[in-house]
């Protein structure tokens, strides 16, 4: 079965890709030579991945995936949410996210948060959702090399190590991403008897 994933996020679709079984086919937006950036103009996570997989999926009348996630931190009123790729600006770098994200939590006791990921397949013109997400902390200063985002400062539950810290496949066991990856592929394989 082949799917559009609308995303212009290499790691992202690496994480994906491994996550799919072997009859799934992945085509990157890079592959459809599709540059354009779709701005994320909804307020929630739902809406901005809807957003997302709805444009692409008009644009090439085909089956799409689209994930919209970020990170929720609790003293923070939940910020930065939708805004987490530009919360220090609208072309922040990570670093300067993460960096940023410190600053606010300095003095900060609290530092539960939890990352979000919303999935949305659009197949045969039909829109459905799948929800993952991990609850964890945020660390004092960043560690690990490894990911992407905020994933050197958020050590999941059950963890004493940042995203950073892990390999795909350690990320992928507590993964918020990899939860709403495993719903989707639950529902694909029930609907379309995929084996």
């Amino acid at each position: 079965m082949k799917l559009i994933l609308a995303t212009h996020n290499s790691n992202k679709i690496k994480e994906i890709k491994i996550l799919l079984p072997e009859n799934f086919e992945i085509i990157s937006l890079k592959e459809l030579n599709f540059i354009e950036d779709i701005e994320e103009t909804e307020n929630t996570f739902h809406g901005n991945a809807l957003l997302k997989a709805k444009y692409i999926s008009e644009s090439f009348n085909a089956n799409v995936i689209s994930d919209d996630s970020g990170l929720e931190v609790e003293i923070l009123n939940n910020e930065p949410g939708v805004f987490s790729a530009r919360y220090f600006s609208e072309d922040a770098t990570d670093r300067e996210n993460v960096e940023y994200l410190l600053k606010n939590l300095l003095g900060k006791e609290n530092r539960k948060a939890k990352f979000i990921s919303v999935i949305c397949l659009i197949l045969d013109g039909k829109e459905y959702f799948f929800e993952g997400e991990i609850i964890g902390e945020i660390a004092f200063e960043p560690k690990g090399t490894i990911g992407f985002g905020y994933d050197s400062v958020f050590i999941p539950e059950n963890s004493n190590r940042t995203f950073a810290e892990m390999n795909i496949k350690e990320k992928n066991k507590y993964s918020h991403r990899a939860k709403a990856i495993e719903k989707l592929v639950d529902f694909l394989v029930r609907n379309l008897k995929l084996d």
